[in-house]
């Protein structure tokens, strides 16, 4: 049993001495969830202590998620919106209380999860934080020479300045008088605070040595006999068949710069205008990611991002620039990496400002402590890694002055070295130290070992799952049967024989980012980890000089994308060969065989649910009767194929889809589909279960399936153990073997030791992070870096495997 609470038997009222019983209000010292139902847990009871750190354990898909994001942490949050006005509420997004019976002792919650910081452009470690807020202040009070307020060193504050008459009446009497007003920013004009310009390559959108009627215009949807082509060629501005180099400056401009102008073209009125406001308005301005594939190819191809020259991409103006505060000004603070900006505010004394400086001091010491210091203030939040992200929303709250709050981590240790976990457990207990509650999601023994008191969720994934198997202390789960008590003390070993490299890539001279000139050669053929701690310079060398490359798979960390309507079936594109063979069986057409097309229910469009928008209170789903949840027109499932309508085809566990695609349904592309994501462990998953209820290992073990087809002859993966318990890293070690036995050579981006152990051939980068890292600090099998133990990574290597 967790002990209880140091005051749980003091007296609340001193006048009474100490009390021989314990007051009501310390009695409230568990949050107690009864009848759990969220997606697929079975009626969960579970009291779990407050002031302690709990991890969650289980395999992936168990339901760990489902417990303590979707009911505990939804529910805190869902009441403490419900505090605030109507008026208010209808402005927040509602949120249904979570499928349980009871629910008591909740206290706030705060979610650090591994959703990536906002992709705004503007966004940067300093703003998303107070680093920045607190950096511009001290600038403004102590730098030399003085020029205004915080908002002067601000890149999202422009300069603006005016002046008008306005009409004052005083008594009986109106006179007019002069107004102005300044407010100073500290955006640079030129670049507007982005710190790039973007110029379009000419050469990329049309082909100077043809004319219009030749096929010049080269960008996507612009053909010959389309309306954007046609709008040039009868302009009257351009002859059309003169090639595109002989034009005066005249017609060039009248080509690609034209301001918006009525014409009458083809007999209808038409706006003309030049290619490139045209291009920028209808491609330019979209979000890359939300566009077809080979728009956003062209462009990437025509677009051309380069450094604001005025600015050198401090995306600050001048006089921001020109202000120093113990000889830097802030745009060399925010470039240093946070562990020298830490060094360098030491040395700022100032007696007035002290408790400024020392705030600032606080909040840059917990980056570093964290295992964030290679970082910089005006990196962009957008580039953090899933991992980084999480530690920088923890910094906001080590700081903090609240108590008594409920910390929500998932997989805190996600991209981190052995030697950073270390660091992450300290930033936990001190959390729990100061009396908050920390709810933690994961699956390293590292941070399982510290925990005050543990729940193992299971016994297997998806509708396997969903129960309570066992709640203690480390010392009883180890004792334990369940499948997590009996990996916890799991070590792989080293190999005796190392599989031969068939040839290598060789990459020279790597200098992007924090890389030194790095000389490596990576071998093919076999299983290469590439290690190192955060922020050494792994994802630099590999992404900016080896994905690139031909026959090269890169699987990275970015997160699914998908709604409610997608589904294994369709990410992994298995449905669009199912739907043509149920199109070619009945002799119909293959839209029908789509939830998201013709085939769609008609009252619940293909939802499988009917939402009902009630307002402020929350939005409520129930199964559509029409169809049964089951998303199709009751027509459409009269069609047959291997005996099986569509609906019950998409129920199918993707084992069961695996036989019924190499039998009755007998079906070669879609069985290889299925064969993939059974392979990497996904045989329980149902084909047309929505992507927004798989777990993260889920989501990361469907995207590694659509690449297993791929042809590229080498695969490279970025932490691939990212969500996956103990049990499942041996499966995940198996596949990884199968790959090479096909003749796949295996880059593997990692931290965890047993995929080291595994390994063929191991890089290590470092030696520290950031500036401190960017050099190979060794290359060679697993055997020789345990016995050398010249690293950090070599040691904690040896550590794991017993060396």
């Amino acid at each position: 049993m967790v002990p209880p609470p140091a005051n749980a038997n003091a007296s609340a009222h001193p006048a009474q001495g100490l009390a021989a019983e314990t007051d009501a209000a310390d009695l409230h010292d568990h949050i107690r969830v009864v009848g759990a139902r969220e997606n697929n847990l079975r009626n969960v009871a579970v009291s779990i202590p407050k002031r302690r750190l709990t991890v969650f354990t289980g395999v992936s898909g168990s339901g760990k998620s489902s417990l303590v994001f979707d009911t505990i942490a939804a529910e805190s949050q869902r009441l403490i919106n419900e505090t605030y006005s109507a008026f208010l509420q209808g402005f927040m997004g509602a949120s249904a209380r979570p499928d349980v019976d009871v629910l008591e002792g909740l206290t706030t919650a705060i979610v650090v999860d591994q959703e990536r910081m906002g992709a705004n452009a503007r966004s940067t470690v300093g703003t998303a934080t107070d680093a920045g807020a607190l950096l511009r202040i001290v600038f403004s009070r102590l730098g030399t020479p003085h020029i205004g307020p915080p908002n002067a060193f601000s890149f999202n504050v422009a300069s603006v300045s005016g002046q008008g008459a306005v009409t004052v009446e005083k008594g009986t009497k109106a006179t007019k008088e002069v107004r102005r007003f300044q407010i100073l920013g500290g955006m640079c004009p030129r670049c507007e605070g982005m710190g790039t310009v973007n110029d379009i390559d000419l050469t990329q959108i049309f082909d100077e040595n043809k004319s219009l009627s030749q096929g010049a215009i080269t960008v996507p949807n612009y053909t010959q006999d389309g309306w954007y082509v046609r709008q040039y060629m009868e302009s009257g501005l351009l002859d059309p068949d003169k090639a595109i180099k002989d034009y005066s400056p005249k017609e060039l401009d009248n080509f690609l710069y034209h301001a918006p102008t009525k014409l009458r073209i083809g007999g209808m009125n038409l706006t003309y205008e030049g290619l490139i406001p045209k291009i920028t308005k209808s491609y330019l301005s979209k979000d890359l990611d939300a566009v077809q594939p080979h728009i956003r190819a062209f462009v990437e191809r025509a677009v051309v991002f380069k450094q604001c020259p005025d600015c050198g991409g401090s995306r600050l103006s001048e006089a921001a620039r020109s202000v120093k505060v113990a000889g830097l000004n802030i745009a060399q603070v925010c470039a240093m990496p946070i562990t020298d900006v830490a060094d360098w505010l030491r040395t700022v004394q100032d007696r007035a400002a002290a408790p400024l400086i020392d705030a600032l001091q606080a909040l840059l010491d917990s980056f570093v402590r964290i295992g964030l210091g290679y970082l910089s203030l005006d990196r962009a939040s957008g580039t953090l890694s899933g991992g980084e992200a999480q530690r920088t929303k923890v910094v906001r709250h080590l700081g903090s002055a609240l108590t008594d709050i409920t910390y929500v981590f998932d997989e805190p240790t996600v991209g981190l070295h052995p030697h950073d976990i270390e660091r992450m457990n300290e930033v936990l207990l001190q959390l729990r130290d100061k009396g908050n509650t920390v709810l933690v999601v994961e699956h390293k023994p590292e941070t399982i070992a510290i925990a005050d008191h543990i729940v193992d969720i299971g016994p297997g994934a998806g509708t396997a799952g969903g129960q309570i198997c066992f709640e203690g202390t480390v010392a009883e789960l180890r004792a334990s049967d369940t499948l997590t008590g009996r990996h916890f003390g799991d070590r792989a070993s080293i190999k005796e024989e190392f599989r031969v490299p068939a040839g290598n890539i060789a990459v020279r001279g790597a200098d992007l980012h924090n890389l030194r000139g790095v000389d490596v050669d990576i071998p093919l053929g076999v299983l290469t980890v590439i290690t190192g701690v955060a922020g050494s310079g792994k994802s630099s060398l590999i992404e900016g000089y080896v994905a690139g490359r031909d026959g090269v798979e890169w699987v990275d960390q970015s997160a699914i994308k998908g709604s409610r309507r997608s589904n294994p079936a369709t990410y992994t594109g298995l449905l669009e060969p199912v739907r043509k063979a149920f199109a070619k069986a009945n002799a119909v057409k293959p839209a029908l065989f789509s939830a998201n097309s013709s085939g769609a229910c008609p009252a619940c469009k293909g939802a499988g649910v009917i939402f009902q928008d009630l307002g402020i209170v929350a939005t409520t789903a129930t199964v559509c009767e029409a169809c049964e949840g089951r998303r199709f027109d009751p027509s459409v499932l009269e069609y047959k194929f291997g005996g099986k309508d569509i609906a019950q085809v998409l129920e199918m566990p993707v084992a069961q889809a695996v036989e019924f695609f190499g039998g009755e349904g007998k079906l070669a592309a879609a069985h290889a589909i299925a064969s993939r994501l059974e392979r990497v462990g996904l045989g329980y998953v149902s084909l047309g279960q929505p992507l927004t209820t798989l777990s993260g290992g889920e989501r990361q073990r469907l995207k590694l399936a659509t690449h297993l087809g791929a042809k590229g002859g080498t695969l490279i993966l970025d932490e691939p153990t990212t969500g996956l318990h103990l049990a499942d890293v041996d499966a995940l070690l198996a596949l990884l073997d199968g790959l090479i036995g096909e003749g796949k050579s295996l880059i593997v981006i990692e931290h965890h030791q047993a995929v080291m152990a595994h390994a063929d051939w191991i890089i290590d980068l470092g030696p520290g992070a950031g500036a401190d890292g960017g050099s190979v600090v060794f290359s060679g099998t697993p055997r020789d870096m345990v016995r050398e133990r010249a690293t950090l990574t070599a040691k904690h290597l040896a550590d794991y495997v017993g060396a």
